[in-house]
């Protein structure tokens, strides 16, 4: 298995993790009166369970699954991959700081604008590293 995929595939268990304990936080707050930020959890919950999660397990099973690209690059770029692998993850810690953040009043929102982008270059990349690899046999 390559590094890459190790590295997404690992990342997308300890957010898999982060996310459950967070789904905890959000059950626990409509439970108990719990401080102000914890009504704030409920999208932070859902990014790190999608995006965090599912789409970087994905991204790490397709990098290592689907066919060669070349037998010089049978993963294509290498250097996009981690490119994607950085934008998705530096764009999805921003939203889990800026999501609560912006919620309670904080002048965060560029954080979650700047989230946005990065995850959204973060899959066009993503996609541009791939789309050579699918392909009939």
């Amino acid at each position: 298995m390559p590094p890459i995929t190790r590295w997404y595939i690992k990342t997308a268990l300890l957010y898999f993790i982060g996310g459950l304990l967070m789904g905890i936080g959000v059950m626990a707050n409509s439970s108990f009166d719990l401080p102000a930020v914890f009504g704030t959890l409920r999208p932070v919950y859902i990014h790190m369970l999608i995006v965090g999660w599912l789409t970087q397990l994905i991204f790490g099973v397709a990098l290592w699954m689907f066919p060669k690209y070349s037998k010089e690059k049978p993963r294509g770029s290498e250097n996009l991959a981690w490119t994607t692998y950085l934008f998705l993850n530096t764009g999805l810690l921003l939203r889990i700081v800026g999501e609560p953040m912006t919620a309670l009043n904080y002048q965060t929102g560029w954080m979650l604008a700047v989230s946005a982008v990065l995850q959204l270059i973060a899959g066009w990349v993503f996609v541009m590293n791939t789309w050579g690899r699918v392909k009939e046999r």
